[in-house]
């Protein structure tokens, strides 16, 4: 996209170290544009800022960082957004602080398109990412851009999934564009740039920083109409995204799970705080006002069970193990099976991709797919 003739001065007032996001809307609402604020004399701008900001604002240092910037901006699939722009996202300019400005790599129009967000577990369940996958590319076929934060587990389960389907994924960072982190994505941050979009508030080359995530937490909670947990345990940076939404006016949604996983502590305490139970992509969708699903199935992202009541699977022994995790003396009690024909059969459950195991020698059933 074209970049608009004043975004050098937006680049200058934001790297400008010491002066926040308070104090330039501030300065915006009573001067103007970047390009008024900074013809201004640095004596009425004392109100808005320190001596410390305000010295460092034409300092050789911001001056190269602004060239950085405009630099990284000129490469294909790359855009600065800010406030002033058209291309910026109206969903953000709803919330309590959006930033005055926008890193992106990719598909920008993304930004402005109805979004769900999907959060949760960096330690996740195998379960727990199989749901987010399936719920995001299902959502994602009904319209719904999926916003997640790059993270492990539950988040990039969310962005292969959006990445699935018909609206794609945004990825908010919490650190530059450039910047691959965790190492891990990177090539799904690649493939999200190629295909979504990378957003972040940060300047490229910003390495991240814990003060960072909270901050990036507002904007992928502040880009959508909603937010689904999927998994996450009481302490988890995901119900800070949640408690986000909800200041926000977005719907909250949460998937519940075993009464036994510290990974299902963290939905239950959302819904008993007032979160929508779901179980199906078609939950999700009943509540957002207003949303239209476009080509979407009666019944998708909906587990289907393993066995039918009562049949025997793989020699009994998943109809023995119910949804709760189960230890393997469990098992042979419930089964009247040897721990080595138990153990033999786990194997071959694990391998077939139909049981998972947890620490502390415990072991879950998975679900096997969709029912279409």
């Amino acid at each position: 996209m074209t970049q608009e003739p004043g975004l050098a001065s937006w680049l200058q007032l934001t790297l400008t170290p010491g002066l926040g996001a308070a104090s330039l809307r501030a300065m915006l609402k009573q001067f103007g544009l970047p390009q008024a604020i900074l013809q201004r004399k640095r004596s009425e701008l004392a109100t808005f800022a320190s001596a410390e900001a305000l010295a460092a604002l034409d300092s050789p240092a911001v001056r190269e960082a602004v060239n950085r910037s405009l630099e990284w901006a000129l490469g294909p699939g790359r855009a600065v957004i800010t406030l002033a722009d058209e291309a910026y996202p109206r969903s953000l300019l709803e919330i309590a602080d959006p930033p005055a400005l926008l890193y992106a790599a990719g598909r920008v129009e993304l930004a402005s398109r109805p979004a769900l967000a999907i959060v949760g577990s960096r330690n996740a369940s195998a379960q727990g990412e199989r749901n987010a996958e399936s719920f995001a590319r299902a959502l994602s076929d009904a319209g719904l851009t999926i916003v997640s934060g790059l993270a492990l587990g539950i988040d990039a389960a969310a962005h292969r999934g959006g990445l699935a389907g018909a609206a794609s994924t945004i990825a908010v960072l919490g650190a530059g564009v450039d910047v691959a982190y965790p190492q891990r994505n990177a090539a799904l941050a690649g493939e999200i740039a190629s295909r979504g979009l990378l957003l972040s508030e940060f300047p490229p080359g910003a390495a991240p920083a814990a003060h960072n995530f909270p901050r990036r937490n507002r904007l992928i909670s502040g880009l959508a109409r909603g937010c689904l947990v999927v998994e996450a345990a009481l302490a988890s940076g995901s119900l800070i995204t949640a408690r986000a939404a909800a200041e926000q006016g977005r719907e909250v949604f949460a998937i519940p799970g075993s009464i036994h996983s510290p990974l299902s502590k963290g939905c239950h305490a959302l819904i008993k705080s007032g979160a929508k139970l779901v179980e199906s992509a078609e939950d999700v969708l009943a509540e957002l006002t207003g949303f239209r699903p476009s080509g979407f199935a009666s019944t998708v992202a909906r587990p289907r069970e393993s066995a039918a009541a009562g049949a025997p699977a793989e020699g009994g022994l998943l109809q023995f193990m119910g949804h709760d995790p189960v230890d393997v003396d469990s098992l042979c009690s419930r089964a009247g099976l040897s721990a080595e024909q138990v153990a033999s059969q786990l194997l071959r459950l694990e391998l077939d991709g139909r049981v998972a195991a947890l620490p502390g020698g415990l072991y879950q059933r998975l679900e096997t797919g969709e029912r279409r």
